[in-house]
Order: structure tokens, then sequence, then C-alpha cells
């Protein structure tokens, strides 16, 4: 039986982002894992539960009934009450100036490569939620970084939805700091559908108006040279496997990227959308 660890902001994901992955997940009869970067409960963002909320880019609602009832109904649940600390399994990574640096970062490596044992050991791939969440608490994470590389490493499937995808572009081997979706095909939040106010997080009323950074333009930069970001703008739907990477560029994509890592997993997929 297939195991997927699925990683989620604790500044609030998208509900169908979760939704669409989980249920084909459910369905394929994996196992699932949630983490977080302290292990705190992770939240739905308010209008990812709201069918009248009227996305602007898109001049449309962007959620359905029946799906802002079954994320309510998740986060109901008891399901990922108690997700896994990615705080307490990846290790701080010491300051250059720390002042027995040399020991410090030998046990710091000693430590990432029992997480790499970890996941080798326990889960067959990972997915990282999108939402305005992962704008504040994973795409510069490195603890989080050293997650995505182990399981790089080892050859397995890394897929990513929508700000998630922005995690990808910044997780770097410290020797030579490329992206590693450098020569890659990925899809991600298009700048066409940036906003102009909005950006919320859950726990704060904190509103930081339009996105902080276009994600289209860091993944353009990513996988240049020889890769490219493919935003598929005026198309429904975007999800690109370059295998081992699977990216939804939002959130009408969630339930297509997670029947496309299925189809990863149990069929071989390598190459789709591009």
């Amino acid at each position: 039986m297939k195991r997927i660890l699925i990683v989620l902001s604790e500044w609030g994901y998208w509900g169908e982002e979760l939704l669409g992955p989980l249920e084909t997940f459910d369905k394929a009869g994996y196992k699932v894992d949630f983490a977080t970067p302290n292990g705190k409960r992770p939240t739905p963002l308010p209008p990812s539960m709201d069918a009248s909320y009227f996305d602007p880019p898109l001049g449309r609602s962007v959620t359905t009934e029946e799906v802002a009832r079954k994320v309510r109904e998740l986060d109901q649940t008891s399901r990922y009450d108690k997700p896994i600390s990615i705080a307490e399994w990846v290790p701080e990574r010491p300051y250059w100036s720390a002042p027995n640096f040399l020991r410090e970062m030998e046990a710091y490596n000693n430590a990432v490569d029992k997480v790499q044992k970890d996941i080798g050991e326990r889960y067959d791939a990972m997915l990282i939620v999108g939402g305005s969440g992962p704008i504040v608490d994973l795409a510069n994470n490195h603890r989080l970084h050293e997650i995505i590389l182990g399981f790089y490493r080892l050859n397995r499937p890394i897929g990513a939805e929508c700000y998630g995808v922005t995690c990808l572009a910044f997780a770097r081997d410290l020797e030579h700091r490329q992206s590693i979706v450098k020569g890659k095909r990925v899809t991600g939040h298009c700048k066409e559908y940036d906003y102009k106010d909005g950006t919320g997080f859950i726990g704060t009323d904190f509103n930081m108006g339009p996105p902080p950074y276009p994600l289209e333009y860091i993944l353009r930069d990513a996988t240049a040279p020889d890769g490219a970001y493919i935003g598929n703008f005026g198309h429904e739907l975007s999800c690109i496997v370059d295998y081992p990477f699977i990216t939804g560029r939002s959130t009408p994509d969630s339930y297509l990227t997670g029947q496309k890592m299925v189809e990863v997993l149990d069929k071989g997929l390598k190459r789709w959308g591009w």
C-alpha cells in the first residue's frame, strides 16, 4: 500500500487543493500522513469554503457548493488533528557564524541523512498543497526544502499546487544552489491570475493586498534555460508532469493533479501536459 506525505501551511490552505488529491488518494487505496511546519492543525481558508466567493481575476466563483460542503466536513473531522511537525523532524540549520560551525554542520547533515532514510522507508510520494498560507511558512522554509530534496534524491514523485510550487523553485542543494526544477517543465499560478487585493491568512486580520511575488516569474527563472514555465492561460486546466514533478496551476486543477500523481505511482507516467 502506497503512502503519501501531504504538507500543509499553518496560515491557511485552499480547501479544494487538499480535497481533490486527498479524495483521489483515498479512492486509490493510499495511506496519507499530514505535516505542517510546527505540528499545528491546518485550517482551510474561509473563501475556499464559500461557494459564493467571486474570484476577481477569473470573473467567477471557483468553489462549487459540493466542494465547499466537503471541505467544511473534512475540517470537522479529526483526520489532520495531529500532523507531523516538520520542525521536530528536521533540525534548524546552524548559522555560518556559529562558534562551533563545523561540528554543528556535521551534526546537521547527519540528521538530514536520517530524514532521507525515514522518507525512503515510509513514503512513496509527497504533495505540497497551495493557498495563500504557503507564502508565509512554506516557500522559504529550509526544513521543508530538505524534505523535498530527500524525495528528489530518492527519485520519488513530488507534487505541488499553486503557491506550493514555489517551494520547488527554492529547494536547492547548498553546494550548487540551483533549483531542482532547473531544466524541467512546471505550471503554477500564472500572472493573469494574480489579484489586486485580498491576500489573507489564517490567524491574523492582516490583508497583504496583492500576492507579494509573481509566481510565474519565479518559475520561469528557476526552470531556465532548458526548462519552461507552462501557464496554459486561457485553458480551464493546467497540470504538468515532468518526472519527478507533478504540478497544478490553481484550484480547478486539484483533482487532475491528484489523478496524475496516481498515474505516476501506479502506471509509471513520466510526462504529461507538454
